[in-house]
């Protein structure tokens, strides 16, 4: 039997920030599409849980940032770290030229699930679950749709533009032969989470001592920590047992010592194998990669997630009104690359300078480390708290809603055949 085909203006490989986000928005402006997700569900844990303000403002532009605050989130005001014995307020959001001044913390399901509710009001998004991409369809040198494993069986969807969302490790860019420029990483973070009491710290933090990162986020009834450690130490970390990472934790916050022993198997631990690279070409004519796919970012200041976002917006604004007419040309395609490759560029040089010159350092030190001088400064000026603010929160060049949404019957009458 033939394969089942399935025809739309435009196919999104990977249901995660950029590809949710970039369905919603082109939906809203009624381009008929569809969303493959590979899981069954959002609910996976250590995914990138911070929402920066440009995203927030951009829920406020759209109108629908009252209803997203309804859903289970902490607010972060200020970014506090320890060096050795010494603490200190490295940003400080509340200057912010944003409509919310503030960082907030919620889990990737809740926000993604948020988006699929308000693009399912929209009859030209579609989102198929248990979905993945496992090939691409190739014609005279144009990508003209992809091969689809699904929970049914495969699926050939067929589209005027296939997006690659599918982060990191991307398959689409992989099957669409684009070259990536690695630009390494000298870490990796092993992610896990211990109880929160009511008399903990209230502030997410990250404490550098020792030859030793551990960043700690607020989760209210928990905390979500992340071990930095040398890259491709894991396995090392791991032959050393669980009572000697359970040691270390403690060492490094000695208020966790009661409860570190709730780590009672590495199966609680997650492995994030940290790459920071970004591909030379983002498109090919009928494909366009964004987010993870196009530019792998360090977990540095927890960026990656809004500058997929970015892309997003990006990508709708100048795709948005091309696919409502018909297939983009590689010059449409190549026009998003050129508007977001100043952020991602300007972001990772920033990311591997921090890398570099301070956690290379840091992890490869066995002796008690001291407040830099460059850090001593946002002591005695708090208003330089607001630059590290800026980069993280609104990052090198934060994009605009500038598309407006069309009735449902004009979405209706959009649709591809």
């Amino acid at each position: 039997m033939p394969e089942p085909i399935h025809n739309t203006r435009c196919c999104i490989a990977g249901g995660g920030p950029a590809g949710m986000m970039l369905g919603f928005l082109l939906a809203r402006t009624g381009v008929e599409l569809l969303v493959l997700e590979k899981h069954a569900d959002f609910l996976r844990d250590f995914r990138g849980d911070t929402i920066h303000p440009s995203t927030l403002q951009l829920m406020y532009e759209l109108g629908i940032l009252e209803e997203f605050l309804k859903r289970p989130h902490q607010k972060l005001r200020e970014l506090r770290a320890r060096v050795g014995s010494e603490s200190f307020v490295m940003g400080d959001f509340t200057h912010l030229p944003t409509h919310c001044k503030f960082l907030a913390l919620m889990p990737q399901w809740e926000f993604l699930d948020f988006l699929v509710g308000q693009a399912r009001k929209y009859p030209t998004f579609h989102l198929q679950m248990e979905a993945e991409v496992t090939d691409l369809i190739e014609e005279n040198g144009n990508i003209a749709g992809a091969r689809v494993k699904t929970s049914n069986g495969p699926l050939e969807v067929r589209a005027d533009l296939i997006v690659g969302a599918d982060g990191r490790h991307s398959l689409v860019r992989d099957r669409a032969r684009l070259k990536v420029i690695n630009l390494g990483a000298p870490m990796d973070v092993m992610w896990m989470r211990l109880t929160r009491h009511p008399d903990d710290p209230g502030q997410t933090f990250g404490h550098v001592d020792q030859g030793k990162i551990l960043v700690m986020i607020n989760r209210d009834t928990y905390w979500q920590c992340a071990l930095v450690i040398p890259k491709g130490a894991a396995d090392e970390v791991r032959q050393r047992g669980i009572a000697s990472f359970q040691r270390e934790i403690a060492s490094l916050e000695p208020f966790l010592r009661d409860r570190v022993e709730e780590l009672r198997d590495w199966n609680q631990v997650s492995l994030l194998t940290v790459v920071v690279d970004r591909l030379e070409k983002w498109s090919r004519p009928g494909l366009l990669c964004i987010g993870d796919a196009a530019h792998a970012m360090s977990p540095i200041g927890g960026v990656g997630i809004n500058l997929a976002i970015q892309d997003a917006v990006a990508t709708s604004n100048i795709l948005g009104p091309k696919l409502r007419q018909g297939p983009p040309s590689p010059a449409d395609l190549q026009a998003v690359q050129e508007r977001r490759t100043f952020p991602t560029v300007a972001t990772q040089r920033l990311q591997l300078a921090v890398q570099n010159r301070i956690i290379r350092r840091v992890l490869g030190s066995t002796r008690p480390l001291n407040l830099p001088w460059q850090l001593k400064l946002l002591r005695v000026f708090p208003f330089l708290r607001r630059i590290p603010a800026r980069i993280v929160g609104v990052g090198f060049r934060p994009e605009h809603v500038n598309t407006f949404p069309v009735s449902a019957d004009q979405s209706s009458s959009r649709r591809a055949v």
